[in-house]
């Protein structure tokens, strides 16, 4: 590995199913203690990308290090330091939460105290509790819980949030934030860019098994060059209207069919959108402003949502 502060490497990994590609020669680091994310719809290779990097997945070509091990010469030393929850966990359902993770702990040469585990992932009340009876909330911190038994450095988290309700998300992002205050180093794959947002220090966007922006939440959306976006629909025939020269739009985006501009000033904007609209005896349908988003970032790269697939 070529720098001290790099906990993962990786270079030019491939998976392939058939005549499918997967994952497309994709190169990335992740830094020591940070919250990494892997951004990108459904289908985007996300999860393969996970698989590979932890061992579930044999890489067709490239390769990755990770802890500082390659991840197909040394995967015993690999699977040592890090720690993983995917998406679909089964569990022993009639175990209680205490005993499932004394199961687990009993895996490994040290672990790291039950007890406090239990109380840090918020389930302290449910100790004696089957598993079957929790919520899915409850479940997922379980899973992480099962993940950090054994104080892996690094966490993998594949969509760590995917069917849970506001509130349960809400406690998972804040059980992420601590785990990073106590140094740990987070992969994690969302398709929420809020999420992605507010976790990550620095976001890997995928699309269509390709890495196509990897920077921080930030720069990608201020690389927009816009901190407002405008949406709207024409009722009419707005074949003839010229939106780039929409004053103060710096571009223009199209989604279903609503259209967006981004623009730094929005009141310069919103009025000559409405003039526009008047000259052209058009009606505006559905409008409405709002702040710039990694969604916008990833309109703007495809032409699609994140939320389309």
């Amino acid at each position: 590995m070529s720098s001290p502060e790099e906990i993962i490497k990786v270079q030019n990994l491939v998976k392939k199913y058939g005549d499918f590609t997967a994952v497309k020669e994709i190169e990335f680091e992740v830094q020591r203690g940070e919250v990494f994310g892997l951004l990108g719809p459904n289908g985007a290779g996300k999860t393969t990308t996970l698989e590979m990097l932890v061992g579930l997945r044999k890489p067709d070509e490239g390769t990755a290090f990770v802890g500082g091990f390659d991840i197909i010469q040394d995967l015993k030393k690999v699977k040592e330091v890090i720690g993983v929850q995917l998406q679909s966990t089964t569990l022993f359902e009639l175990l209680t939460v205490e005993e499932i993770l004394h199961l687990y702990a009993s895996f490994y040469h040290q672990h790291v105290s039950i007890p406090e585990l239990i109380e840090d992932m918020l389930l302290t009340d449910k100790t004696k509790n089957r598993i079957k009876s929790l919520s899915g909330g409850q479940k997922q911190r379980l899973a992480i819980a099962l993940a950090l038994v054994h104080d892996p450095w690094i966490i993998f988290l594949d969509e760590p949030t995917t069917g849970l309700d506001p509130q349960a998300r809400r406690t998972l992002w804040d059980i992420i934030l601590r785990l990073k205050e106590k140094g740990k180093t987070i992969v994690l794959t969302t398709h929420y860019m809020d999420e992605a947002h507010v976790l990550c220090d620095r976001i890997a966007i995928m699309d269509q098994g390709k890495l196509i922006a990897l920077n921080t939440p930030s720069f990608l959306v201020k690389n927009l060059q816009s901190d407002s976006a405008v949406e709207f629909r024409f009722l009419g025939d707005a074949h003839e209207v010229e939106l780039h020269a929409i004053h103060g739009v710096k571009q223009v985006g199209n989604q279903n069919d609503m259209y967006i501009l981004y623009t730094d000033d929005l009141q310069l904007t919103l009025t000559s959108l409405i003039n526009t609209a008047s000259e052209k005896q058009l009606k505006l349908s559905d409008l409405q402003t709002r702040t710039a988003t990694l969604e916008d970032v990833f309109i703007h790269m495809t032409g699609r949502s994140l939320r389309e697939g």
